[in-house]
């Protein structure tokens, strides 16, 4: 389907919120379409302002019913048609009325058309146009009855601008498909019909007998296992058919997703449709999900208490090594596996998948400067942040920065200087994270690709294979500055 900015344009006078509502209705209006057994198209009408009478309408949506056949072969987004040529659209928008079914000629098909005004906030703003195979609708059992007369409801409903249901958000989304289960309501919360996917649904859960003149509350809360909150409505007042409400309810390892939409005529309640889904298969895989998040999480953190150990070990070897040098290369080995375990830290105390960066930095800069012989004489700026990354991203990243400041507390500021600035900048597609210092610059000759400090040439080789990133160092008389540049 194009967006619907690309149909609507210039040649319209729909507003942001009137073409928000569009999009609620066609997010929902499968269930309108399945339950005429018709194909919908929305027209809206083409004028430059709201004063000119429409010279005609464009077609900006199409919806094939999945219960019946389509009519059309060809989707019809796009088409235009001049005002008097679709009388029943035109009346639709002109009296804001549903116009009823006219006989249309279709490639020797006889297809009724029949025209509903889209009304938001009290003004027809579009037309549906319902097309139906009139072949197709001469026998009608007890179920395509049903379906009608809940489809002549809802489209009521949308003349009279309450459907889509206003502020449901994402309550009736994904809403279910007909065919899953459909019951019908009564005012009184009495089913008046049960289609046999939403008996069987019934059955699964340990139902015996009718539905049919049962109270749905009653009896959803007779199969129910599920333990209900104190604080909570019951299941039999939730599925009493007087508001919108989404219920789940579980029996015999099955469970059955129940979505009540209400159904008004002008300010009064007259029923209610229930649509039903089996989401067992989906709330089982949610279970795997959860523990193999769990799992994930424990992993994380043995791993972590494993790095600890191990960089435990490696500082009590180095303080038995007489060679200093020794001792400093243990040392910043211990540094290094300390950042890693930080991360791993980080990810076994998060429900997600992704790293708290920022947080992450903070106790790397603590640790940094309590290795510094000048901690009490330097200052720490701070600017910007990274948010959220990936693990994949966090844990090179964090190793980077890690020895990128140890870099500049261990030769820039070592002896003069005493500030450090740390810039974190975050764009749609990349990140930037600049570590600057005040202290005595890059010595003269300086290469990065064939120096042999190995804090540097770990940081080149994350940053190249790692980070599929970018490393500039740069140095004046205001000090050195590294800037790394990294995709997203």
């Amino acid at each position: 389907m194009f967006p619907f900015e690309n149909l609507l344009g210039s040649r319209t006078t729909i507003n942001l919120d009137q073409a928000e509502r569009l999009r609620e209705l066609v997010a929902n209006w499968q269930l309108l379409s399945d339950l005429s057994f018709a194909d919908l198209i929305l027209w809206v009408p083409i004028r430059k302002d709201i004063k000119m009478w429409p010279s005609g309408h464009i077609a900006i949506a199409h919806i094939r019913p999945t219960t019946t056949a389509t009519v059309f072969t060809n989707d019809v987004i796009g088409e235009e048609v001049l005002w008097g040529t679709r009388t029943n659209i035109d009346e639709a928008l002109s009296r804001g009325e549903i116009i009823k079914d006219s006989q249309l000629e279709q490639s020797e098909t006889m297809i009724k058309e029949e025209a509903i005004p889209v009304t938001f906030n009290g003004q027809p703003i579009a037309v549906i146009s319902r097309h139906r195979d009139i072949e197709h609708m001469r026998s009608a059992g007890k179920l395509e009855i049903n379906y009608r007369e809940i489809a002549h409801q809802l489209y009521q409903m949308v003349a009279e601008g309450n459907f889509p249901y206003k502020n449901a958000g994402a309550l009736i989304e994904p809403i279910p498909r007909v065919g899953d289960g459909l019951i019908r309501l009564d005012v009184n919360g009495t089913i008046s019909f049960a289609s046999p996917n939403a008996k069987s649904a019934f059955s699964r859960m340990g139902w015996n007998g009718d539905l049919e003149g049962r109270n749905l509350g009653e009896a959803a809360q007779q199969v129910s296992v599920t333990t209900e909150n104190p604080h909570e409505e019951a299941i039999a007042t939730q599925l009493s058919g007087k508001t919108l409400r989404r219920v789940e309810v579980e029996n015999k390892g099955t469970t059955i997703d129940f979505l009540v939409l209400p159904l008004i005529q002008g300010e009064d309640r007259i029923g209610a449709i229930v649509l039903l889904q089996n989401v067992t298969e989906l709330r089982r895989l949610d279970r795997a999900l959860v523990t193999k998040d769990a799992t994930i999480r424990e992993i994380h953190h043995r791993v972590k208490n494993n790095l600890q150990t191990v960089s435990a070990l490696l500082r009590l070897q180095s303080r038995r090594i007489d060679d200093p040098s020794a001792a400093a290369a243990l040392d910043e080995a211990v540094r290094r596996i300390a950042s890693i375990a930080l991360v791993h830290e980080t990810l076994s105390n998060s429900d997600e998948t992704t790293v708290a960066f920022d947080d992450v930095l903070t106790s790397l800069v603590t640790h940094s400067l309590e290795l510094s012989p000048r901690m009490g004489q330097l200052s720490i700026e701070r600017v910007g942040q990274l948010g959220s990354l990936e693990s994949r991203l966090a844990t090179p990243l964090s190793l980077v920065v890690t020895e990128l400041i140890h870099n500049a507390l261990e030769h820039g500021l070592a002896e003069s200087g005493t500030h450090l600035r740390i810039e974190l900048q975050r764009y749609s597609n990349e990140g930037l994270v600049t570590i600057s210092d005040d202290g005595v610059g890059l010595p003269d000759g300086f290469n990065l690709a064939t120096s042999a400090n190995l804090g540097l040439q770990i940081v080149l080789t994350l940053t190249e294979n790692e980070l599929n990133g970018e490393l500039k160092l740069e140095s004046s008389d205001q000090g050195t500055q590294a800037k790394l540049r990294f995709p997203l």
